[in-house]
């Protein structure tokens, strides 16, 4: 009997964004839906986050952030 390969995902669906950003389900939605945010509508039903790319976005949103309290702070 052959099994199938481990296959990792290459990305994320809308409850996993969700339970990653510690927030509820219709914010991660209302989050798909915003400028600059990495989500791909594949069917009418079916959102998902490339995870290469949700990562790079959190690390940007992270950097912005810290940008703009250091500029508030002079």
């Amino acid at each position: 009997m052959s099994q199938k390969p481990e296959i990792e995902k290459a990305v994320y669906n809308v409850y996993e964004v969700a339970a990653l950003l510690g927030i509820n389900l219709p914010k991660a939605y209302e989050l798909t839906r915003q400028p600059g945010f990495p989500a791909i509508q594949i069917s009418n039903r079916r959102i998902v986050v490339p995870k290469a790319a949700f990562e790079r976005w959190l690390e940007q949103a992270a950097f912005n952030k810290q940008s703009c309290g250091a500029a508030e702070k002079r």
